[in-house]
């Protein structure tokens, strides 16, 4: 794994387009190509205190979860994601990525390689909900997304990780 000092971290912002809220306060983070081989990913994830990880992808619809923060961490391959709703960034996940998703993002996969993987968890390890940019479910996820707190440690760095440059309560 490489030091904050030597990878690239890229924060978006996407304000409520109606349907996907996104977070009013807090940007989505990438940390660039910050995993190597042989690097433990969940066990770096777990000692973070972001558990509940699952393998897999990205969901090919856009989708929101109103009661957690997120991380996707890229095992393998490439895709193309869309953050942020419909107009949101696209953003190319490559293999060592890190993408931080503070509660109510949206987040969609566009396209992705044949050998595409991405980690998924949550901070204390919180079941998360799906959330689908529905107008009645809109009131109650946006209180949702209100009572969120910021995790306690950065998913990747700690206590003292690069995560709370950028969100603060």
């Amino acid at each position: 794994m490489k030091l904050t000092a030597d990878i690239e971290i890229i924060q978006l912002k996407a304000e409520d387009d109606g349907s996907i809220p996104n977070h009013p306060d807090f940007p989505l983070l990438v940390y660039k190509n910050l995993f190597e081989d042989g690097d433990d990913i969940p066990e770096i994830l777990n000692a973070n205190d972001w558990s509940g990880e699952w393998l897999g992808s990205v969901h090919p619809f856009h989708h929101y979860h109103s009661n957690t923060h997120e991380v996707l961490a890229v095992k393998a391959g490439t895709a193309k994601l869309q953050l942020g709703g419909e107009q949101g960034d696209q953003v190319e996940a490559e293999k060592g990525d890190v993408i931080i998703l503070p509660a109510g993002y949206g987040h969609k996969k566009i396209e992705a390689s044949d050998d595409y993987a991405n980690y998924g968890a949550y901070p204390g390890g919180v079941s998360f909900d799906m959330c689908y940019g529905k107008a009645e479910e809109r009131p109650e996820k946006l209180d949702n997304i209100k009572q969120v707190a910021l995790p306690e440690y950065d998913p990747v760095f700690g206590q003292d990780g690069p995560l709370f440059d950028y969100w603060k309560s």
